[in-house]
């Protein structure tokens, strides 16, 4: 035997262990995920998301139109009481009103403009004294058109009126509500994050860079609280049928706002972060996989398009 037979005879028995390991360890992986997704996507962890297991009360930012005025019928519908939070007065009456009488619920509503930052004395206030169990942090803005940076219509006022309204009100509405969930070893907070924070978009770069800011902050705060006993979530939807995000006709991929939180809501307490809604999960599986820059021209053509198509309408209307 020669010399060069010899070392792959030595060799050939720990090579084959080593790719039977290296096959069985993602065999195993393989399968834990499938579990994982079947536990998340189709079982769900919907009785978690109770009065009787977080507390009575629920809070909704941004809770008349929308993703947060599904939270606030989807957790009417679980028996919660709600505090809707909102800027018009006259749409909390007409949502709270609806609630109280489709689900028998009791409602609390407190009028409030978040691209304002003298609000949170009037908000914390109105929260005392309630258990609260649920916070979901929705309220938010993003462009009307994307846009270059510099190129922001009003841009200096646009910069701290997207700050205080995507930013400042996640960890003010957190600040005020986190000590008594802290204190009673329960609750869920549910932050508003979304698919735009996972990746830098041009063109809409502020509203990526604050959504990103939230997706980091709830991940973080999670790991904090953890032991504590309380959820924190960062929830990261693509599109949804909303006014925000002038999209009028849902389809597969683009849900109701109905449909995304019934299926979010069952994820609280499985998933720390998630995209919510399994067809937006595939979804992001997908753009994880494409090299960033690719993903970037991708997005800057597609804002290109976007805002040439809106100024055309503006020249023309």
């Amino acid at each position: 035997m020669s010399g060069a037979e010899a070392v792959l005879k030595a060799v050939e028995a720990p090579l084959f262990w080593l790719g039977a390991a290296t096959a069985a360890w993602f065999s195993v992986c393989t399968v834990y995920r499938l579990l994982s997704g079947l536990r998340v996507w189709f079982l769900g962890n919907g009785r978690l998301v109770s009065p009787a297991k977080l507390g009575q009360w629920a809070v909704v930012t941004g809770a008349t139109d929308g993703i947060g005025k599904a939270y606030v019928e989807e957790l009417g519908r679980r028996g919660f009481s709600i505090v809707l939070i909102s800027r018009s007065q006259d749409k909390l009456d007409d949502v709270a009103k609806a609630v109280e009488s489709k689900y028998g619920v009791q409602t609390k509503t407190i009028a409030a403009d978040f691209s304002s930052v003298d609000i949170y004395s009037n908000i914390e206030e109105g929260l005392r004294g309630l258990e609260i169990g649920v916070l979901v942090n929705n309220v938010g803005i993003s462009y009307s058109y994307p846009e270059f940076f510099l190129s922001i219509p009003n841009l200096n006022s646009f910069i701290d009126t997207m700050v205080n309204i995507n930013i400042t009100s996640v960890c003010q509405m957190t600040r005020i509500v986190l000590p008594q969930m802290v204190d009673r070893k329960k609750g869920a907070i549910l932050n508003l994050s979304s698919a735009s924070g996972m990746n830098p978009l041009p063109l809409l770069t502020i509203y990526s860079a604050s959504k990103a800011f939230v997706d980091f902050f709830s991940q973080a705060l999670q790991t904090e609280y953890k032991s504590k006993g309380v959820i924190i979530q960062s929830i990261l939807p693509f599109y949804v049928a909303t006014k925000m995000s002038k999209i009028r006709r849902p389809t597969l991929d683009k849900p109701t706002p109905e449909r995304y939180v019934r299926a979010a809501i069952n994820t609280v307490g499985l998933q720390e972060r998630t995209n919510g809604y399994l067809p937006h999960a595939i979804m992001a599986w997908v753009t994880d996989l494409l090299p960033s820059s690719l993903f970037r021209s991708y997005v800057m053509g597609m804002g290109l398009s976007q805002r040439a198509r809106y100024l055309s309408k503006q020249k023309t209307g």
